[in-house]
């Protein structure tokens, strides 16, 4: 493979933010997967993340941030700075026939294009060290011997270890990478363990590559991409992380929700009048308590985990003197995950794996030869109080926490940001903070400019200059200008409008009372989705067209 040839023009100088002569910060970017909005501790969950937690006090709690809805178009969107179409991942990147149908044109491709630029390539061009640990998923080139002209190393990291693919088994995965080599995980040299934990390795590396960089490579600043595969599916803990949330989960789904609820006012997180959205569920109902109890200790278990392993790469930062210049910021992929997978004993492409528990449930979640996920139910508890989840493009969808903690470049501790975020905005706040150029050309094709914000202004309590937000994801769609969003779910159902500032849960529709501000908005998200070509879409109904979306809503 040719070295990379990028054209680099300075967009953002290292005085724009914090003046020439401040010493440019280490940055992390961690992410995890299909985790609710209300699950870690210090956005309202009972879920025990000390380390998340003590972040967050220490920085600053950004309540109104977005994703894309969905695992790969969000990894796009933030490592390019662009909408997931313009990257080349208007859907997913697997070929399956479900996700190979989708692929209608380059900006369905379900790869990331050669005109855009990686955070890590545009940091490696401004001097920075670059490593990747985790969920890479961002190409459909994912097997051994295929082109590898979109994973990791190809695309501006120094070092990766992880999974090019969107899941794996956490006990033995089975298509486990290092750098551009598929390595195994039980006959692995230099990461020989016995009781081998997927997010444990991934902790593991992080802390590695800092440690390794403070050694060897101290005279540079580094960017880490840290994409934990926690808390998707398949539902797989260690026994001794299980076992802290025993019973906890018992009493159903009611007693919990409700109690994020109330923490979430008490936090500051959401309004003191805001509403729940409907729960779905009905915990009388449920056959086997002790299993679908057993799912959300799993789930819980996994998050507790992930965030063990963030407590360790913070202490690798505190004890090779990094820990106070670097910028670490956390969020989530998309919302909780109600997908069924392994929750039907019946079979089909759901069934379940392992041996069949009592009245032919699938077995007990959490052991390395179980298969399955959480489901819709206590999905519904993780996206509390919010409506939706994954897929969607309401806020229980889209909505993440963001958690940015940097001891010498934001002096705002324990303090809630409440201006609206998005993915596309890390790319232009990593610009903004490190001074590397922006890259004009990459390979001889031009690349596409940012389309984010920094959030740099953010951090000093200052307004951030924003016209409005977009999704597209299967049809569902949205846009937000100021307080107001208009949503709709599927390709062919009517928008929606709500008031945010007053209605965060999208319980009150107001679209038949303002027909006009309907019209333009769903203007307003046409010319968008038309400019980045999130249409013509796939799905069926062929888009028609924001007069007729617009006149469906009255």
């Amino acid at each position: 493979m040719k070295p990379l040839i990028l054209l680099l023009v300075l967009s953002f100088g290292a005085g724009t933010a914090f003046g020439a002569n401040a010493a440019r910060p280490n940055i992390i970017v961690i992410l995890s997967d299909d985790v609710g909005y209300s699950d870690v501790g210090c956005f309202g969950g009972e879920i025990a993340t000390p380390h998340l937690d003590r972040l967050a006090a220490g920085g600053l709690r950004f309540t109104q941030f977005y994703n894309t809805a969905r695992c790969c178009p969000t990894r796009a969107s933030l490592l390019t700075g662009l909408y997931p179409h313009q990257a080349g991942v208007g859907y997913m990147t697997d070929r399956a026939a479900y996700s190979a149908t989708a692929m209608i044109n380059e900006w369905y491709a379900g790869d990331l294009r050669p005109d855009t630029a990686t955070i890590a390539e545009v940091l490696r061009g401004g001097g920075y060290r670059t490593y990747a640990v985790g969920k890479w998923h961002v190409t459909k080139d994912t097997e051994e011997g295929a082109s590898q002209h979109n994973w990791p190393l190809q695309r501006g990291f120094d070092r990766y270890y992880g999974v090019i693919l969107g899941a794996s088994n956490y006990f033995t995965p089975a298509h486990l990478t290092r750098d551009n080599a598929r390595i195994a995980f039980d006959r692995d040299a230099e990461y020989p363990v016995k009781d081998y934990y997927l997010t444990d390795a991934f902790s593991d590396h992080a802390v590695k590559y800092v440690q390794e960089h403070a050694q060897d490579q101290s005279g540079k600043p580094f960017f880490m991409y840290l994409a934990y595969t926690a808390a998707h599916w398949p539902l797989q803990a260690r026994p001794k992380d299980i076992a802290k949330y025993r019973g906890n989960y018992d009493a159903g789904y009611t007693p919990i929700r409700a109690a994020r609820l109330a923490k979430m006012k008490h936090l500051g997180l959401i309004d003191a009048a805001t509403g729940m959205s409907p729960q779905f569920g009905n915990w009388d109902e449920v056959q086997r308590q002790d299993w679908e109890a057993r799912g959300m200790e799993v789930y819980a278990a996994m998050i507790d985990n992930m965030d063990q392993g963030i407590g360790r790469l913070t202490q690798a930062l505190k004890s090779t003197g990094q820990f106070e210049n670097t910028l670490i910021l956390y969020l989530q992929d998309n919302g909780a995950c109600a997908e069924t997978i392994g929750r039907n004993p019946g079979g089909g492409k759901t069934k379940a794996k392992g041996k069949a528990g009592p009245a032919g449930l699938p077995p007990m979640p959490g052991p390395a030869e179980t298969y399955m996920g959480y489901g819709e139910a206590w999905a519904n508890v993780s996206s509390t109080p919010f409506r939706m989840y994954k897929h969607y493009t309401h806020e229980g969808g889209i909505g993440t926490p963001l958690i940015a903690h940097w001891p010498q470049g934001i002096r705002r501790k324990g303090e809630l940001e409440h201006q609206p975020g998005h993915l596309i905005d890390i790319m232009t706040t990593a610009v903004a903070v490190s001074g590397a150029p922006y890259p004009k050309e990459r390979d001889g094709k031009r690349v596409q400019p940012m389309e984010g914000r920094s959030l740099v202004p953010a951090f000093a309590g200052r307004p951030i200059d924003r016209e409005a937000l977009f999704w597209e994801h299967e049809g569902n769609r949205a846009l937000r200008i100021g307080d107001w969003k208009l949503v709709a779910k599927g390709t062919d159902t009517p928008w929606e409008l709500f008031n945010l500032r007053t209605d965060r849960t999208e319980l009150n529709n107001l679209a038949a009372a303002q027909p006009e501000r309907v019209r333009e908005m769903a203007a307003g998200w046409e010319r968008w989705a038309r400019r980045t070509h999130a249409v013509p879409w796939p799905w069926k109904p062929a888009y028609g067209g924001s007069a007729a979306a617009a006149k469906d809503s009255k």
